[in-house]
């Protein structure tokens, strides 16, 4: 049974509200924890960052894995940018920071969209020649490309604008910009806002005339450019865009944690952006928003993993530090091998595709039960 219009924008209408309830009610602390509200900030940015990616690997179909850089260029940017500059000089305390920084703050805003513009203009500066490479080869490139802005923002030479290897702290949180606007609460609405406007700009962006573009280069490269799509253009735009949301969910992070360094932004993060996107399905918007949130709860929910565990007074050596991302090398492993569609595939979160699989279930399931009552 195919829903209606009116029942989809009802049933829409009715989650939408739904969750604004459960939001508001976690952000005045009156049900949940600081913990749960932590891991719902985190999930988005995350969410909001393997969008990012999807949108470059999945819907344009280039293998890129550059984000985790770019999202230490947002980091940093708002990090210099938005700290009290009474209290730069308990962070630069080795290296005294740059005369020209000193008394530079910006709003939160301006130096997110800053960090993205920089973020992204780097992208294309290196994009011209490193799009030109295809598969594993641009695999490796970005990569590389993202552990050398790593290793550059902890090099002491930058040390009065990065602070080196000691990273930067007091990075304003969104508790303390929400409660600056006379709003209660931990800045949970804030957190969520922005991940979702920056979400909703890409699914316009796919939903485009340069989204079909890209899906086209995704689907035969030779087939779009007898169609008249300009591959290095498209491409480039891809990338730098890609680049621009990455570096506005490092910015958020920076405001989430509150305290940044290089080590944050390792080959790690790549592996975890990466694992986001295939579980939740390449080429899907909706898929990798669940990603994010499946992947961020279960790693908190598995944490007891890297912990020393006995039995019977008998120590099992496997559980040790690292087990966590063991685990979920695994999980990665099984979606490849044996469901590399990932949770949506290339599908978009719809009721009449969730009544449909609901309906599909109930006539196996229906099926199987009259088989063992005839026998």
């Amino acid at each position: 049974m195919k829903l209606s219009k009116k029942a989809n924008v009802g049933l829409t209408v009715a989650l939408v509200a739904a969750a604004a309830v459960v939001i508001t009610l976690l952000d005045l602390k009156i049900i949940g924890s600081t913990y749960v509200t932590n891991i719902i900030k985190l999930s988005a940015i995350y969410a909001l960052v393997g969008v990012s990616m999807n949108l470059v690997n999945g819907f344009t179909g280039l293998f890129s894995l550059g984000q985790a850089g770019f999202m230490a260029i947002g980091a940093y940017v708002v990090a210099m940018l938005t700290t009290d500059p009474a209290g730069r000089a308990g962070i630069y305390y080795v290296v005294p920071i740059n005369p020209v920084l000193e008394n530079i703050r910006l709003p939160f805003l301006v130096a997110l969209i800053l960090g993205g513009l920089v973020a992204a203009g780097l992208a294309l500066l290196i994009g011209a020649p490193v799009l030109r490479l295809k598969s594993d080869y641009l695999a490796i490139a970005t990569l590389g490309f993202s552990e050398i802005i790593r290793v550059v923002l902890s090099n002491n030479e930058l040390a009065p604008f990065t602070n080196g290897s000691l990273g930067l702290k007091n990075v304003p949180s969104f508790s303390s910009m929400w409660e600056s606007l006379g709003l209660p609460g931990s800045g949970l609405w804030l957190c969520l806002g922005l991940v979702a406007i920056c979400i909703a700009i890409i699914v316009m962006l796919i939903n485009s005339s340069y989204g079909r573009a890209f899906k086209a280069i995704r689907d035969n490269e030779i087939a779009a450019e007898a169609m008249g799509i300009n591959l290095a253009k498209h491409k480039q735009m891809s990338f730098a865009i890609g680049a621009f949301f990455a570096a506005i969910g490092g910015g958020l992070l920076a405001s989430h944690l509150t305290a940044i360094d290089p080590n944050q932004f390792k080959i790690a993060l790549t592996y975890e952006l990466l694992l986001i996107v295939v579980l939740g399905g390449l080429g899907s918007v909706t898929g990798t928003v669940i990603g994010a949130f499946v992947y961020t709860a279960g790693k908190e929910w598995l944490r007891w993993c890297d912990n020393p565990l006995s039995i019977a007074g008998v120590s099992i050596p496997i559980f040790r530090s690292g087990l966590r991302m063991v685990i979920f090398s695994v999980l990665l492993m099984v979606i490849v091998l044996f469901y590399n569609r990932g949770l949506m595939g290339t599908s978009e979160f719809s009721w009449n595709g969730i009544f449909g699989t609901l309906a599909k279930w109930g006539r196996k399931l229906t099926g199987k039960h009259g088989k063992e009552a005839k026998q």
